[in-house]
């Protein structure tokens, strides 16, 4: 494998809890040949929001929020650069998975 084989890219929506929490509801990744994207329940109890014209209604969103881990972990493994695009970004990558997270 070739260096740019290497490389990782995550990317993420989130919103911004009362105390500054990050809560994604969607994380895309994306390497060479590969791109997938996973959509997040939400991690607490709420009426359900938005509408079927936005599509951002959280029930519809299918994996367990505390499977965040164990999602993106198996998606990054064997990549040896991961790069994500802003400071909250990477630190909120950083804590999840362990591993620098390079800010492009």
């Amino acid at each position: 494998m070739s260096t740019t084989d290497m490389d990782f890219v995550i990317d993420f929506e989130f919103l911004r809890r009362r105390q500054n929490e990050v809560v994604v509801k969607q994380l895309s990744v994306a390497a060479k040949n590969m791109i997938d994207f996973f959509r997040f329940k939400s991690p607490f109890t709420m009426t359900s929001q938005g509408s079927d014209e936005n599509v951002l209604n959280w029930e519809d969103w299918h994996i367990a929020y505390h499977d965040m881990y164990m999602v993106v972990s198996e998606a990054e493994a064997g990549f040896a650069h991961l790069y994500c695009y802003g400071v909250t970004k990477c630190k909120f990558l950083n804590e999840l998975l362990g591993r620098p997270i390079l800010n492009m």
